[in-house]
C-alpha cells in the first residue's frame, strides 16, 4: 500500500490537522509494515519590507537570516514528528525554499513519496480564487495520491 508519506506542514495548527489521520493511517498500515513519513518545510518568502517613514522596500534576508528561519524550520518539523517516532514510524525531514507547490511536487518525486497527505482550509468559490490553493496545486500536479483533509472547524490559523 504506502510505505512513503509526504506531509507538508506551514506551522499552523490549520496545516497539522493531517497529521492525526496520518496517525491513523500508520496504525493500520503498520502492522508488519514500514511506513516513513516525511515531513517538509517550505520557506516561501525570501524576503521582507523594510519601511521608513512613508517609503518601503523589499529587502532580501542575509544568509544569516535565512540560517535561522531554516534552523526553527527544521526545528518545528522534528519536533511535530516525536509524536509519530514514538509509534516507530521512520520520520524524515526536509526543508526547502521556493513556491510551495512547486516545492512539495518536487520532493515527493525526489523522496519517491507514494502518497501526499496534506491539510486544507476548505475554501471554495471566490475565496478560493482570491488565495488560491496549495492543495489545490499539488492535487492537479502530483503524478501520485494526495489525501486532503479538512481542518475542523474553528480551527486557527496561527
Amino acid at each position: 500500500m504506502f510505505s512513503k508519506v509526504l506531509v507538508p506542514l506551514d506551522g499552523s495548527k490549520v496545516g497539522e490537522s493531517a497529521l492525526p489521520a496520518i496517525e491513523q493511517l500508520v496504525d493500520k498500515l503498520a502492522a508488519g509494515t514500514t511506513v516513513e513519513v516525511i515531513l517538509i518545510g517550505v520557506i516561501t518568502l525570501l524576503r521582507h519590507w523594510v519601511v521608513v517613514g512613508e517609503a518601503s522596500a523589499p529587502v532580501s534576508y542575509t544568509e544569516d537570516e535565512l540560517s535561522l528561519i531554516r534552523h526553527r524550520v527544521e526545528t518545528y518539523l522534528a519536533k511535530t514528528g516525536e509524536s509519530l517516532k514514538k509509534k516507530n514510524v521512520d520520520v524524515k525531514t526536509i526543508v526547502s525554499t521556493g513556491n510551495a507547490a512547486d516545492e512539495i511536487i518536487k520532493a515527493s518525486e525526489d523522496t519517491g513519496a507514494d502518497l501526499i497527505a496534506m491539510s486544507t482550509h476548505g475554501r471554495s468559490g471566490l475565496r478560493r480564487l482570491a488565495f488560491g490553493s496549495i492543495t489545490d496545486k499539488v492535487l492537479h500536479r502530483s503524478h501520485i495520491p494526495v489525501l486532503m483533509v479538512r481542518a475542523p472547524e474553528g480551527t486557527v490559523n496561527e
